[in-house]
């Protein structure tokens, strides 16, 4: 059995905004694939508490706007400080069922003086510790008016059973370079994590595997009008413009060939789960493999820096 892990794929709706809210209902998620025995549970980008969609919905650029402030001030009240234990009770569930845990933030940086954000990627590992948290390296278009600029710190592969599992954010999944940081580190089962679109990820989870000859899982959140909470600032302006459905899913797992193993799940929430093979791994590095055998350090290699970007360095006397 060590040749294979089950993965398990929550596709949900936050609780928008409401940090504490949104951790109960990903406690129930895990419970969820518990009861199915999974190994491996991936979330949404940002599921904790929730993506930005008020930016493109409220003219999120307009310069000094009393609107933009109030909801951004909201969005880092219930934002994830890790230090001060906001993922303990996931940590715990993690450990109590053995199972790993990649799970999308919106972190209030302690390390950057506590009041910018960053969308980070945190992987738990089956005795529930904090192993990584990837901060986003670039925010997309309008996600650079309410999220930083990440740095490499979190570019790390985990070793689960004979798998070893690396993640990305988003439209990072289409950075040559992050994705090669993590291809160098032996990474065979690729989590790719989204706001919820099948138009994100019905390409780019094939064309990864086949780049990197390793399974892919490409997980998203969903979101609707409805969504919203009641105490959310400024709701009316939110949804006056927005469409019913914002998010529509298409999480879905190809195969290291190239092949769908589960296709693009749409608007539908819940814990999905596929169980893979590490053996089909090493079947398809026979005649690929973009780290090993066919790659030439002599002549283009990556230089990774892993440090922790912070304003203040700290000297003791």
């Amino acid at each position: 059995m060590m040749n294979t892990l089950k993965i398990g794929f929550a596709q949900m709706a936050p609780v928008w905004l409401n940090k504490s809210a949104t951790i109960n209902k990903i406690k129930t998620f895990i419970s969820d694939a518990a009861n199915q025995k999974c190994e491996l549970l991936v979330f949404g980008e940002g599921i904790l508490p929730g993506y930005p969609f008020w930016l493109s919905l409220t003219d999120g650029a307009k310069f000094n706007s009393p609107v933009q402030k109030e909801i951004h001030a909201h969005y880092i009240r219930n934002a994830v400080q890790i230090e001060l234990g906001d993922l303990e009770e996931i940590c715990l569930m993690a450990k109590q069922y053995k199972m790993a845990i990649y799970l999308g933030i919106i972190e209030r940086g302690a390390n950057r003086g506590g009041h910018s954000l960053y969308c980070s990627l945190v992987y738990i590992d089956e005795m529930g510790l904090v192993k990584s948290v990837h901060r986003k390296l670039k925010p997309t278009f309008e996600e650079r008016l309410t999220w930083s600029d990440g740095d490499g710190h979190g570019l790390e592969v985990h070793s689960l059973k004979q798998f070893s599992l690396g993640g990305l954010n988003c439209w990072e999944n289409w950075m040559p370079l992050a994705r090669t940081a993590l291809y160098a580190q032996g990474e065979n089962l690729h989590i790719a994590v989204w706001p919820g679109s099948k138009q994100n990820t019905l390409e780019i989870t094939k064309f990864i595997a086949l780049e990197s000859r390793s399974f892919v899982v490409s997980v998203s959140g969903l979101m609707s009008v409805h969504d919203f909470p009641a105490d959310t600032p400024h709701l009316d302006k939110i949804v006056a413009d927005a469409p019913d459905l914002i998010a529509n899913g298409g999480s879905c797992l190809v195969g290291p060939d190239g092949q769908w193993i589960v296709e693009p799940i749409l608007e539908k929430e819940g814990v999905f789960t596929a169980e893979i093979d590490f053996n089909k791994v090493l079947e398809e590095r026979q005649n690929f493999d973009p780290s090993g055998h066919y790659s030439r350090p002599d002549v283009t290699k990556l230089v990774l820096n892993k440090e922790r970007q912070s304003l203040i360095e700290l000297l003791e006397k």
